[in-house]
């Protein structure tokens, strides 16, 4: 029999979403308030919809207290498609883009750039497997980059920047698919911020950029329409159809996300959740945190057992607790929680409580 009971959710993405957004989505599918239609069946081009999304943009903006000089675009392609967008719009000709390489996605949008110019590789932990953000001394900057490239929050290895790092002139490009609004951001340091909406925004199809006005005008004419930041803002994200669904879940996220009371709110209730979970891994040596402990994620924390065979049955026993998606990243094996805002603190209480009790039955 299918479960009509929801469980926790650990899944990296998709993930976890705000249970009173979705029971409002839930109330208001078949007909918006005032409407008579669905979100999913409204014209991009009505009122309506440019009213959702319009909202969806100020809320952003007082969330995060985004600079008036920034733009904010609702794209499409997820994450891997700005690893594209992000070189085609800003490397310039004659110039190289600097890249911080800290995990699979940071080596993936490596290799995109590569594409379309000259990379420098300004420091990388591959060597250390990935457990740790390098340190401001080893970065090896480019004067004059076009721009300097970071994953904020690596989802497979388990790791965060804690402190941005200083990257002088050059604009600092971000990638912030994991942590989005996980807690407060000066949106100033950054020339631009790109997440994919399905770890901590909303659901899957929807891309947030936020740009300083400034750098629109790398984008030139000769790109791919669709590519084109400057023709992004010039439409407000409506160039063509977006996924208007997907930006009616986001702006109700954000909604969300100030009712509770803002980035710094959030960022409390995200130290405490991962608190109670690092302490347990830490509490007696059964359990193995992956991750440095200076870099640890506050979104995706990472473990391992002492053999597979006890990961596999962890797995296998905790998916039967209620406790899905639990099970690490192929590329690392291991165990991995993602704990993002919406996941809710008690089901961190019940995979401590699980740890423990597995750890009497096997340790």
């Amino acid at each position: 029999m299918p479960t009509t009971t929801r469980i926790y959710n650990f899944s990296a993405g998709p993930a976890v979403l705000p249970l009173p957004v979705l029971e409002e989505a839930q109330r208001h599918l078949v007909s918006l308030p005032g409407v008579g239609m669905s979100v999913m069946e409204i014209s991009h081009r009505s009122k309506t919809f440019e009213d959702l999304l319009n909202t969806a943009i100020e809320d952003i903006r007082a969330l995060a207290d985004v600079p008036a000089n920034y733009r904010i675009l609702m794209l499409q392609g997820g994450a891997t498609l700005q690893f594209s967008m992000v070189p085609m719009n800003l490397l310039t000709p004659g110039a190289s883009a600097d890249y911080i390489d800290t995990g699979s996605w940071a080596d993936k949008a490596i290799k995109e750039a590569k594409k379309v110019g000259p990379v420098n590789i300004a420091a990388t932990t591959k060597t250390d497997g990935y457990t740790r953000i390098p340190r401001q001394e080893e970065l090896r900057l480019t004067p004059g980059a076009a721009y300097v490239h970071i994953t904020t929050n690596n989802t497979i290895e388990g790791t965060e920047w804690k402190t941005l790092p200083e990257v002088g002139e050059a604009p600092l490009v971000a990638d912030t698919s994991s942590d989005m609004f996980s807690g407060p951001i000066d949106v100033g340091r950054f020339g631009l911020i790109y997440a994919g909406a399905q770890k901590n925004l909303g659901p899957s199809g929807v891309t947030l950029v936020i740009i300083r006005e400034d750098l629109l005008a790398r984008s030139v004419d000769s790109l791919p329409v669709m590519l084109n930041y400057r023709v992004h803002a010039e439409n407000n994200s409506l160039y063509n159809t977006p996924n208007t669904f997907g930006i009616y879940i986001l702006g109700l996220t954000v909604k969300w996300l100030r009712s509770l009371g803002g980035l710094p709110a959030i960022a409390r209730i995200n130290q405490r959740k991962a608190a109670k979970l690092y302490a347990e891994i830490d509490r007696t040596g059964f359990y193995r945190g992956t991750a440095q402990k200076e870099s640890r994620s506050l979104m995706n924390v990472t473990f391992r057992l002492p053999s597979e065979e006890l990961e596999k049955l962890f797995v296998k026993e905790s998916t039967a607790a209620g406790l899905d998606g639990l099970k690490g990243h192929r590329a690392v094996g291991g165990m991995r929680a993602s704990i993002y805002n919406a996941f809710p603190e008690d089901g961190v209480d019940a995979l401590v409580e699980f740890m423990r009790e597995f750890e009497r039955r096997h340790g």
